[in-house]
């Protein structure tokens, strides 16, 4: 689910809505309390969502059954924000009228949670995170983690000098049309698009802007294909020709149009698929270079104006070089470890409406299972003093050694089994290849003589027994 759903349900009449959030699966920006619940278990999720990108907490709503929530109760629970978090988490709080389970007439209280500017705990000084539908506690590693990232994760919400009349009316209106908002200024406040003081911020900016680089020059993805995987200088620069293109307006323009000149760019090859048929197939696949680009225009540091984003094709490998270190402490050398702390929430969640990103801070993870689907080596990441650059390598994840033993029908096997993603039997696998039993049954225990396939069942004959790889 889009967090989108939840502000389309919240707009429903008063004998619909309740049933239409009851509908919804909780995730990163929305959760369902009991009208029964205490201040301090719900500052919990404040908290969360504070410190990840806001989000909207709605009480009445537990098992399935909508409930009243009387005035002394909602009074007592507006206070939650003031009572047990610190520094107070900042809540927008509404009541919404609804029909209760039982026919009658009641309300709804609906707290919209904005992103915090700086780390927010209980008031006994423990800090949680929102990741995906659940409220981490953050050990003290974690929390010091957290602490070092708030120092850039406010530059988003920074106001700037424009009208809502210098944005793009177009995109505006979609947007807003997208989510279920009844005006333009509603959307901008339900998203913590603008201050306080109603200022539009950097996020409005650079999400709806048609040309936010007069703001942000560097708010660009520049993207070069090179013939060679040497970059070469001077004279012997690799760089083919009409092969540098710079991609300019709002961010999820930018990411569209840049995606799809890179689907044309990328170096292809001829690889089994999962059709059983020997086709092209981009070297890296695309759902992972697409979450390295998208990763790196959400969550690049737009406060360092001096660089812009580059997305580097090689015929071996693909690099994606974004401006601004990772979080605090975290180890680029463990990517697989990395939190969800979003450096632009409010660009992130704007994202993620839109279908641009998805909510579970799975981002690297998905790459990784990509890669190894295909049999690649792992993502790297490497961290200089003011970027961070991930490369996608088109190199088998087997070694050169082990590879160069394998006979072509061991290695077609390989391929069949790295292209349907699941164990298969020998017959089923000699179908794909194109092969006789009797020679897939001898790559195959090449294959496990090697190591990388794993035999399953419980004897020769058995009809459910299958291959796995290691």
């Amino acid at each position: 689910m889009q967090p989108a759903a939840v502000d389309t349900a919240l707009e429903l009449p008063a004998d619909q809505v309740g049933e239409a959030l009851l509908d919804l699966a909780e995730n990163q920006w929305f959760e369902r309390k009991s009208a029964r619940v205490a201040p301090k278990d719900l500052a919990i999720p404040l908290v969360a969502m504070a410190n990840a990108e806001g989000g909207i907490i709605v009480v009445g709503l537990h098992n399935g059954q909508i409930e009243d929530v009387t005035p002394e109760k909602t009074n007592a629970l507006r206070q939650t924000g003031l009572d047990h978090t610190s520094p107070p988490v900042r809540v927008r709080a509404t009541e919404l009228p609804v029909q209760t389970s039982d026919g009658s007439s009641g309300s709804l209280l609906v707290l919209h949670v904005e992103p915090g500017e700086t780390v927010h705990t209980l008031s006994n000084g423990t800090a949680y995170l929102r990741v995906g539908d659940e409220s981490r506690r953050l050990n003290p590693a974690q929390l010091q983690e957290l602490t070092f990232d708030r120092g850039s994760t406010s530059y988003d919400g920074t106001p700037i000098a424009l009208s809502v009349a210098d944005l793009d009316e177009q995109q505006l209106r979609a947007y807003t049309d997208r989510i279920g908002s009844s005006t333009v200024d509603n959307m901008l406040a339900a998203r913590d698009l603008v201050t306080r003081r109603g200022q539009l911020t950097v996020a409005a900016c650079l999400l709806f802007d048609e040309r936010p680089q007069r703001e942000f020059p560097n708010a660009i993805i520049r993207v070069l294909k090179y013939g060679e995987n040497d970059r070469g200088v001077g004279s012997s620069m690799t760089l083919e020709e009409g092969a540098d293109v710079r991609f300019e307006g709002s961010l999820p323009q930018q990411i569209t149009q840049a995606a799809d000149a890179i689907e044309s760019m990328v170096p292809r090859w001829r690889q089994l698929t999962e059709r059983g048929l020997f086709e092209p197939v981009p070297r890296i696949p695309r759902d992972a270079w697409l979450e390295g680009l998208v990763n790196a225009v959400v969550h690049r540091a737009y406060s360092q104006m001096g660089d812009h984003i580059r997305f580097e094709i090689f015929p071996n490998r693909i690099e994606i070089t974004s401006p601004g270190r990772f979080p605090g402490i975290v180890d680029p050398a463990r990517p697989l470890e990395i939190s969800r702390f979003a450096r632009n929430p409010r660009i992130a969640r704007v994202c993620a409406d839109l279908g641009i990103t998805r909510e579970l801070g799975e981002g690297i993870k998905r790459m990784f299972a990509e890669m190894r689907r295909r049999g690649l080596t792992d993502p790297m990441y490497t961290q200089g003093s003011s970027s961070v650059r991930l490369t996608l390598m088109a190199t088998d994840a087997v070694p050169e050694e082990i590879l160069s033993r394998l006979t072509p029908s061991a290695k077609t096997l390989l391929d069949a089994l790295r292209a349907t993603g699941k164990p298969m039997g020998t017959g089923a696998l000699a179908d794909i290849a194109g092969i006789s039993r009797m020679t897939a049954t001898r790559a195959l225990a090449q294959l496990r003589e090697e190591g990388l396939v794993t035999w399953s069942g419980q004897s020769a004959k058995d009809p459910r027994a299958a291959w796995t790889l290691n």
